[in-house]
């Protein structure tokens, strides 16, 4: 699926929601992992989760048939932390398949400097990562 401007602003929002969630409950997870996350929120989680599945498509979804967290069995903060770590990795995947590289070189012909895109687009972005 082409990544137009709109999903990519769309991709790099939830991204960093995710990134925001894994590391905050990760870190409630160390202490209290088998605590259950509040109501407020898993609501919030889950509100995040829904955008993802809508950006990742059936392709890239890391478990097929789940949508979100059931709010009336309230996950513990370490099954919430398993699959936030799964749909960052989907994205990325997502996000590697969409982007391409340009290379300057310098007079000596050596590789100076590397720039990510977006393919099809201006848009600059980093390069792919190496997910945990």
């Amino acid at each position: 699926m082409k990544m137009t401007a709109e999903r990519i602003k769309q991709f790099e929002k939830v991204s960093g929601q995710l990134e925001a969630f894994h590391s905050e409950i990760g870190a409630l997870s160390q202490k209290f992992q088998n605590d259950a996350l509040n109501k407020f929120k898993l609501s919030l989680v889950n509100q995040v989760l829904i955008e993802a599945n809508a950006i990742l498509g059936d392709t890239y979804r890391p478990f097929p048939g789940f949508q979100s967290f059931d709010a009336d069995q309230l996950p513990s903060n370490s099954d919430v932390v398993l699959v936030i770590a799964q749909y960052i990795q989907c994205m990325e995947n997502l996000r590697v398949e969409n982007i391409q590289s340009k290379v300057e070189y310098s007079a000596a012909g050596k590789i100076d400097k590397t720039y990510w895109y977006w393919k099809g687009t201006e848009k600059e972005t980093f390069s792919p990562k190496k997910i945990k």
